[in-house]
């Protein structure tokens, strides 16, 4: 008898190899959400950390602090200035950067910062606050965080 060469995979082959393809899938996928949002949410304490040293730069640059996140951007045209110190980037002066919403209010003594995220659950599970104690909070659900919420440790 002649041996016939065998080529390709059989539909018994192929189909076990999808299988297994697709429980690998169910299992990394929510995973890999919980690990983006997870960066996302590491993302904002490091935005709320970067605004807090340019609220800094700026009282000591101009004598007050910033009333809002577009007062630390860049400027559209010119030197930058009180109304546009250039202090942050343009996304973030904005007020929406990766996955949050933030917003800065400022005063004669001080400023608050919130960051929330834009879709509670999928682009972030905590939201923020802080002001120019510089001490940040947070809030596990979606009401927004406050003076009295726990602090970041």
């Amino acid at each position: 008898p002649t041996l016939r060469r065998r080529r390709g995979f059989s539909l018994i082959e192929l189909l076990i190899v999808i299988a297994i393809i697709l429980i690998i899938i169910t299992v990394a996928v929510p995973k890999f959400q919980k690990a983006q949002m997870f960066a996302r949410d590491m993302g904002a304490q490091k935005a709320i950390q970067t605004i807090h040293q340019m609220e800094v730069q700026y009282q000591s640059q101009y004598g007050r602090y910033a009333n809002s996140l577009a007062e630390l951007g860049p400027p559209a045209s010119g030197a930058p200035s009180a109304s546009s110190a250039d202090l942050i980037d343009s996304t973030l002066a904005g007020g929406i950067k990766g996955g949050y919403k933030y917003t800065l209010t400022g005063g004669n003594g001080g400023y608050v910062i919130t960051a929330v995220p834009e879709t509670f659950g999928t682009s972030g599970s905590r939201t923020w606050y802080s002001d120019q104690s510089m001490v940040i909070r947070y809030n596990s659900g979606p009401e927004p965080a406050t003076a009295s919420s726990p602090e970041v440790k």
